[in-house]
């Protein structure tokens, strides 16, 4: 290690951890012991400190202890001669560095409430994001789940000009990585700067600027460690798992850029604890063997034409991309861009005009793979500002396609379709809307590159099952209005012939195993009437997705004979769990959660829970933020249960599930639901109401309180009562 490096990092842990001491002082003169301080909306409290020391920081208080280990861990100045290795202290200063700006950015949410931004957008007076709370961590955890996102880069300063630092943020996109970023070199900001050059940051776009101060690296780092803790089931505490955890499956990397201080230096030395590299763009002195990180620790001086390859190589990362031969970038760090007002050039759908997207099944002779057409105007042959009807029409053929694989494809074109840059496009079927930008048809992009994308990225991912492929894209209005009322015609066949499966009339079902990589004893097992927790995977994907990857994540899962029949538990699933999970889990019910449920992972959309006051069950999706009945918000739920344990009194599930047959039907199903989000009601009301017309109580949806009737089982009791709620009848739910 180098005695520079060395020197720099722990006299920079020195002043962050002095100026540390000096904010809490100041803090408890003001404010006393007893003031709540953490993040907000997150049940891992200060995640760094909870996550390595198992300290939970609450209070003012209880930071005096924390200091105290900052201080015990803090090694001396580095002497002119000095006989240890340099690289322990510095990791040391490192880890003490972190513990000590969780600290100062926590005092800071005290003092300044409003400082940073709540949820993922920024708006044009504030663009800091500060801490992500638990809604944030879990929806984008996800991506680092399932390999949409394969780490992140944590960038601290600015580059020599905004353009560099455009061109540097949209290769790390096109890469699928997300950036953080903190501090500023010269009065100037890596984010400030993106902003200047017309890029948009926030959640959405994965360019996530969290702090304009160098301590809010911390941010980065608690959002990989909640990850080992969250998605690897990993016990606060346990630093040396964490840590590895981190080595092994996050993939992250610092990209200092500018002048390195000794704060700077302070902060590098923390993220090689995590395995996460250090490369810059200055001469600062290297650290070339391997030990802590998979390569070197620190390489210097790298050109920014080349530092995010260079990046990637040092970091041992794997990044696939397909290379679409269209004229703007393309990848899923695109996906959440907003085309808005004056940007927009066209726009289809959103009810403003008709628009639709269909996959249908072709004899072989009918389709030419690759071909494209626009049937009517093209991008360039309309103005600005422009509204066109739209059809989307994919036409498939195969001898090994089967009708129920069109739905999966179709479901495809979302995403595909976003991921282009400066296109924006939401919902599916026949409520799609597309809005494209004029900075991407000043690129030159047209309608029929939506086409070039669908054929290149579905037979990436898909070309298993199929053959061939041709797109049609009608933007004359009588043939888009032909082609919805065809469309409309087959969603209704394939409604009526999904909703018509049954897990009894079924043999097979199908696993996910995909969150595995982040809970490890977590196995999903995915029924015609029990979709995946995610929300993402239903019966029909994972069969599509077992025929297109035979050795991936979805393996099919003989049910076998038949253990309780009530519960829904079977000896082949039995068998395939216990394998699965390494023997964690030996056995789980589909349809229980107060009788050994099935195992919950940070993914899911919402979780239920016993009420057993009431009787019933309550649940709660993820983007709701309040409390619950339950005593608990979704964060703390989520992490409680949500590391791949079975938890009787408590599951993860979809929201759709929700309103399908089987759901929870051993403790009595959708009839002992009595409380969930106002949102979650408004967002599935419809289909609720069908299903509790088939159960009998047609009224069912309003006689379920939200949190307007109460977030108590004491409040919402009298209403429950008042609407002859019909869990209150039933017989008790625990006994």
């Amino acid at each position: 290690m180098s005695k520079i490096i060395a020197s720099a990092a722990i006299r920079g842990a020195h002043k962050i951890v002095d100026r540390a001491e000096n904010k809490w002082q100041e803090a408890m003169d003001k404010w006393g012991a007893n003031e709540p301080v953490g993040f907000p909306n997150t049940a891992y409290y200060l995640p760094i400190i909870y996550g390595i020391l198992g300290h939970k920081v609450e209070k003012l208080g209880d930071m005096e202890a924390v200091l105290k280990k900052c201080r015990t861990l803090l090694p001396p100045p580095v002497r002119e001669l000095h006989p240890l290795p340099y690289l322990a202290p510095a990791l040391d200063a490192g880890m003490a560095t972190f513990w000590a700006e969780e600290l100062i950015e926590a005092i800071r949410y005290l003092e300044n409430p409003n400082f940073y931004l709540r949820g993922e957008d920024v708006t044009p007076d504030n663009i800091w994001l500060g801490a992500a709370d638990d809604v944030i961590m879990r929806k984008r955890g996800v991506e680092f789940v399932d390999g949409t996102a394969p780490g992140f880069a944590a960038i601290l300063g600015a580059a020599p000009t905004p353009q560099i630092a455009a061109s540097i943020a949209h290769e790390l996109q096109k890469k699928n990585l997300y950036v953080f970023m903190a501090a500023e070199y010269n009065g100037k900001h890596f984010a400030e700067q993106l902003v200047e050059a017309g890029v948009q940051i926030g959640w959405g776009v994965r360019l996530v600027p969290f702090s304009p101060d160098v301590s809010g690296t911390v941010f980065a780092m608690g959002f990989a460690t909640r990850a080992a803790m969250s998605f690897g089931g990993i016990e606060p505490g346990d630093y040396r798992k964490i840590l590895i955890y981190n080595k092994d499956r996050i993939f992250a990397f610092a990209l200092p850029m500018g002048f390195v201080t000794d704060e700077w230096y302070a902060n590098a030395a923390g993220a090689i604890n995590w395995g996460f590299p250090v490369i810059a763009d200055t001469p600062i002195p290297e650290v070339l063997p391997t030990g802590i990180c998979t390569y070197e620790h620190v390489v210097s001086n790298i050109p920014h034409d080349q530092i995010v390859q260079k990046a990637i190589e040092v970091r041992g990362l794997k990044v696939t991309v397909a290379e679409i031969p269209i004229p703007v970038a393309y990848g899923p760090a695109f996906e959440g861009e907003r085309v808005r007002g004056d940007d927009i050039y066209l726009e289809a759908g959103g009810g403003r005009t008709p628009m639709v997207e269909w996959v249908t099944s072709k004899r072989m002779d009918e389709v030419e793979d690759g071909k494209i057409e626009v049937i009517g105007p093209e991008i360039s042959d309309v103005p600005a500002k422009s509204l066109l009807p739209l059809a989307i029409d994919v036409e498939v053929a195969g001898r090994q396609f089967e009708a129920d694989y069109e739905p999966i494809l179709e479901r495809q074109i979302h995403h595909l379709i976003n991921y282009a840059q400066g296109v924006m496009h939401i919902g599916q079927r026949d409520i799609a809307w597309l809005r494209v930008g004029k900075g991407a048809v000043e690129k030159g992009f047209k309608l029929a590159h939506i086409g070039t994308i669908l054929h290149a990225k579905l037979h990436q991912d898909f070309g298993r099952i199929f053959d061939k492929l041709q797109v049609k894209l009608y933007t004359d209005a009588a043939k888009v209005k032909e082609i919805v009322e065809k469309a409309r015609i087959v969603y209704a066949e394939r409604d009526a012939r999904i909703e018509g499966m049954t897990d009894e009339t079924t043999e097979m079902y199908y696993s996910c195993t995909l969150c595995q990589s982040f809970a490890p004893s977590h196995v999903c097992v995915i029924s015609p009437e029990r979709t995946g927790l995610c929300g993402s995977y239903n019966w029909m994907d994972c069969k599509a997705s077992y025929e297109i990857n035979p050795t991936g994540p979805n393996q099919p899962v003989p049910k076998g004979e038949v253990i309780d029949v009530k519960m829904g538990q079977w000896q082949g699933v039995n068998e395939f769990v216990t394998r699965a999970s390494r023997g964690k889990i030996d056995h789980y019910n589909f349809y229980s959660l107060v009788n050994d449920p099935m195992t919950t992972c940070g993914c899911c959309e919402a979780i239920a829970a016993v009420l057993p006051m009431c009787n019933g069950l309550m649940t709660v999706n993820r983007e709701f933020t309040g409390m619950t009945p339950c005593g608990m918000k979704f964060t703390t739920l989520a992490g409680t249960i949500g590391g791949g344990i079975s938890t009787p009194g408590f599951v993860g599930h979809g929201k759709y599930n929700i309103t399908q047959r089987k759901f929870l039907i051993g403790d009595g199903g959708l009839l002992r639901m009595v409380w969930m989000p106002k949102m979650l009601k408004e967002e599935i009301g419809d289909r609720l109401k069908v299903r509790a017309a088939e159960m009998g109580v047609p009224d069912l949806l309003d006689k379920i309180a939200d949190e307007t009737i109460g977030t108590t089982e004491d409040e919402i009791m009298p209403f429950l009562t008042e609407k002859g709620h019909p869990a209150l009848t039933m017989d008790p739910i625990i006994g």
